[in-house]
């Protein structure tokens, strides 16, 4: 039996909703674990320098005119390579305890501007989290948590990714200051490793050197800590950071 146009056209009015209405998006959350991992997947580049830094360090505590134990207590303390290495020279040297502290703080003054750029990300967290993270704020873990805050669907993911980074290079951090102050005594003392250090350095620097605002506070920042490496408590590193932030900033400005 044919069926009529009549048919055919209601038909095709109670089949359009089906048609053209979209099944609902479903987001599938991801995974706490999954978070953790890819943050800590995304420090695990860092370590290739950072081990043998943290290593290094061991070995200067070890060598220091000071108790094993006291210079292995300055990665979880201080935490903070930089500061960490003139604390050690500073204690060896029987500097006071006030100078040591002031120093170590001076040095970590970068932190404030970190703790700026980490802010808008962890703003409205419970106190428990931001001291943590606050913590665990270095340079690695900073770069990390900035990419990882950039590519995270929503905050909470963003949070794990930090936190999965932050705390493997804390935790590889301590063991290699460990190992390298266990070692330190039984390397030769004709051994000079300090070398490691700025090595270190320069290499994480020249990898990031990409636009013309990166290189001009570079070498900016590179200008003013050597004019400034007699500057007392090691404030030159402070007024160097400073220094290299404004030329950046300041390159960007005209380049837009």
């Amino acid at each position: 039996m044919r069926r009529s146009d009549a048919d055919v056209a209601g038909s095709a009015v109670a089949l359009e909703p089906l048609a053209v209405t979209p099944r609902p998006a479903t987001s599938t959350p991801g995974s706490p674990v999954r978070d953790l991992l890819a943050g800590a997947r995304a420090m695990a580049p860092w370590l290739v320098g950072i081990v043998p830094y943290g290593l290094v360090i061991g070995v200067s505590a070890a060598r220091a005119d000071i108790p094993t134990a006291a210079g292995w207590l300055t990665a979880p303390l201080v935490y903070s390579g930089s500061a960490q290495v003139a604390t050690i020279e500073l204690l060896d040297a029987g500097a006071a305890p006030l100078v040591v502290l002031a120093t170590a703080l001076v040095i970590n003054l970068r932190l404030v501007l970190y703790s700026a750029t980490m802010a808008e990300h962890w703003q409205g967290t419970p106190r428990w989290f931001r001291a943590l993270a606050a913590y665990l704020l270095v340079d690695p873990s900073v770069a990390v948590g900035v990419d990882g805050y950039r590519h995270a669907t929503d905050r909470r993911r963003g949070h794990l990714h930090y936190i999965g980074g932050a705390a493997l290079l804390w935790v590889v951090w301590l063991v290699a200051i460990g190992v390298g102050a266990t070692a330190g005594t039984r390397l030769p003392a004709a051994l000079r490793l300090d070398f490691v250090i700025p090595l270190f350095l320069a290499g994480e620097v020249a990898a990031r050197l990409d636009d013309r605002a990166t290189r001009r506070a570079v070498a900016v920042a590179v200008a003013i800590a050597v004019g400034a490496v007699s500057a007392p408590m090691h404030s030159g590193v402070m007024l160097a950071i400073a220094a290299g932030v404004a030329a950046g900033l300041l390159t960007q400005g005209s380049d837009r």
